[in-house]
């Protein structure tokens, strides 16, 4: 239950009591393998999934792995290549639990930990036939996770600011050596911490990286106008433009100017919703350097 007001809760938990069984535990420490720790009087919230960390690394045999810094190995790319195409091969990988791995690594990412949200979404797109490349990977996140299992999101109590939140967006021309799709990027920051974020293949192969980066703020753009709706449901309504930093200049120019669309209208109508946003006052891109 969310409110700005304890009488209104108080309320509502009282007249669910009369249609219901209710128990009142309090505040919220637990919730699906979440810690949840708040303190009020300093104002911060940290949600934490370090458990859950240990639980998987024992579940797959690496509670005592050594660590490394980064959950993906940048000189070494993964590819369908690598996938096995014959029966010794395919035998290999057949005591290798891939997909059980990589649906612990998902539910990390999705819920406390964006900092491993593409090496488990490019993980993910060999779920089909992984090879041993893409199990040694995998592993590698588990090593990364070893290290930092007790890393958390952490939101402190600000100073009311004209923008109560921050999104960056980005993108990497062709980054997928199967089908040549760029993978969009992009992290919303409140109170000091992510509380969205998501890395995905783009639908369409960009031919540019102005088209990819558009592509990209594009999709980064949906997510401000979700975040500006869910605050506005919560009694909080965004008045102000909602910033989108991106790193290409090209792809901002392009969202300001109509006038650029010309090299791009082979790009499907529904990414130029964007333009229309910044024309309103509600989007404005932001060039950062990288």
């Amino acid at each position: 239950i969310a409110s700005k007001s304890q009488s209104d809760i108080d309320a509502l938990v009282l007249e669910l009591m009369k249609e219901f069984e209710l128990r009142v535990l309090g505040p919220t420490s637990w919730l699906l393998g979440i810690a949840i720790k708040q303190d009020l009087n300093a104002g911060i919230v940290s949600l934490c999934q370090s458990l859950y960390v240990e639980d998987t690394l024992k579940r797959f045999g690496m509670e005592n792995c050594s660590t490394v810094k980064t959950p993906m190995d940048y000189n070494h790319s993964l590819s369908k290549d690598q996938c096995p195409t014959t029966s010794e091969e395919l035998a290999q990988m057949q005591d290798k639990p891939y997909l059980s791995l990589i649906g612990a690594l998902r539910y990390l990412a999705d819920g406390t930990r964006p900092d491993i949200a593409y090496a488990t979404g490019v993980l993910a797109r060999f779920s089909s036939n992984p090879g041993l490349a893409h199990w040694t990977a995998a592993q590698r996140v588990l090593r990364y996770l070893q290290g930092t299992k007790h890393h958390a999101l952490v939101y402190k109590k600000q100073t009311v600011s004209s923008e109560p939140f921050l999104t960056y967006g980005d993108a990497d021309l062709g980054g997928d050596r199967g089908t040549g799709k760029s993978t969009t990027g992009y992290v919303v920051l409140m109170s000091g911490a992510a509380i969205s974020w998501q890395s995905k293949l783009q639908p369409v192969v960009a031919k540019s990286t102005t088209e990819a980066e558009f592509v990209a703020a594009s999709s980064t753009g949906n997510e401000i106008m979700w975040v500006r709706n869910v605050l506005k449901e919560l009694g909080f309504e965004v008045k102000v433009t909602s910033s989108l930093f991106m790193d290409n200049q090209s792809a901002v120019q392009v969202a300001k100017n109509p006038e650029h669309h010309g090299r791009m209208k082979h790009l499907d109508l529904a990414f130029y919703w964007l333009r229309d946003m910044v024309d309103k006052k509600v989007i404005k891109p932001i060039y950062v350097q990288t």
